[in-house]
This record gives structure tokens, C-alpha cells and sequence, in this order.
């Protein structure tokens, strides 16, 4: 039996247009020209690492913070609506904050129709999963997505801190990660709460 080895690399999108009642809504906030520029710099970060799928939450802040990397390796972006920001029914408003420390510290609490915090680390586990399980063998999956959602991937509570852009290094032998590097990571051999081999 051939063993899957496969790395997956979780990319945080880049500085984004701050969001408001009346600019873009949380599909079409663009990156800022400081966003654009991370972006393009990430191109050269991430041009070592043997990326052979490119993959982004559908929102448009983390497709431009990607694409200049997938052109730059000539992969097309595919959009994968499981890798989308939370939706946590919050309008933008200065406390924000509060209301996410209060989702965090009670991960099945809804706000209105929002999801649960609880709902997003299912949607995120599972989408993990399906990436690695659903690659071929030796493939490096870069992937773009969102500071919470990454979060919850992990399990980590270090979204207030998480840079923009920041990148993850998943490596899976098979189902089982092997190790996850990357900002607010504790360890190098840290175990993915969400790997469903157990």
C-alpha cells in the first residue's frame, strides 16, 4: 500500500478593506494595496515549497491573496465554499471583539441566524480531511482561507494574534498529521485535534 504524503498549506488572507455597514459585504471586501503587496510577496515565499493544487475560500480577500501565487506556478485557483469565513451573524460594529470572546468561550452559542463556532470547526475539520484524503500521493495543497477559520482547524485559541497574511504547514502521512508549523503553533510536532484517524 502506497503511503499518502501530503502537506497542506493554510494560507490566512492578506490585509483586508476593514469591513463596515456600508462598504462591500464579506464576499467582496478586496485586499488593501498593502494587502496587495503581501500578496505578491507571498508568491516568492511560497514558490520553494512543490505546490501542485491551489485551492481558496471563494471570498474575494483570500482569492486575490492567492492568485499571484497560482499564476506565478501556472495552477489554476480552484473556489471551495468550505474554506469560507465564519459566518457569525455579526454586523460590523466596534465590539466586535466581546462578541467573539463570548462565541469562543461558548462555541455552540448562535448569533441570530449566524453559525456556532461549533459548526465551524466541523465545516473546517471535515474540509481538511476531504483535502488530504482526496489528494494524490507527495501532493503539497496550498490552501486560502480565514484567521477563524484556521483557528478552529487547529483548535487554537490565538485568532486575536494571528498575522495577516500567515501561513500553516500541515504534513499528513496518510490521515495522521505529523506536524503543523506555523504562527502561535506551540510545538512543531503539535497533534491535530481534528484528525479523524483516531
Amino acid at each position: 500500500m502506497i503511503s499518502l504524503m501530503v502537506v497542506l498549506l493554510l494560507v490566512r488572507h492578506a490585509m483586508s478593506v476593514t469591513p463596515t455597514l456600508d462598504g462591500p459585504d464579506e464576499h467582496h471586501r478586496p485586499l488593501t494595496k498593502a494587502g496587495r503587496e503581501q500578496a505578491a510577496a507571498l508568491a516568492a515565499a511560497l514558490a520553494g515549497f512543490g505546490v501542485s493544487q491551489v485551492v481558496s475560500s471563494p471570498y474575494l480577500r483570500a482569492v486575490q491573496t492567492i492568485e499571484p501565487t497560482a499564476q506565478a506556478l501556472g495552477l489554476p485557483v480552484c473556489h471551495r465554499d468550505d474554506l469560507r469565513e465564519w459566518r457569525s451573524g455579526l454586523a460590523p460594529a466596534p465590539d466586535w471583539q466581546a462578541h467573539y470572546e463570548q462565541s469562543w468561550n461558548q462555541p455552540d452559542l448562535a448569533i441570530g441566524t449566524g453559525e456556532t463556532l461549533a459548526d465551524l470547526t466541523n465545516r473546517a475539520g471535515n474540509a481538511v480531511c476531504d483535502l488530504v484524503a482526496s489528494a494524490s500521493p507527495t501532493t503539497t495543497i496550498l490552501a486560502a482561507t480565514h484567521g477563524t477559520w484556521i483557528a478552529r482547524a487547529l483548535l487554537c485559541a490565538f485568532w486575536l494574534s494571528m498575522p495577516m497574511p500567515a501561513t500553516y504547514k500541515l504534513s499528513f502521512d496518510g490521515p495522521h498529521l505529523r506536524s503543523a508549523l506555523g504562527p502561535g503553533l506551540e510545538s512543531p510536532d503539535r497533534v491535530h485535534p481534528n484528525d479523524q484517524s483516531r
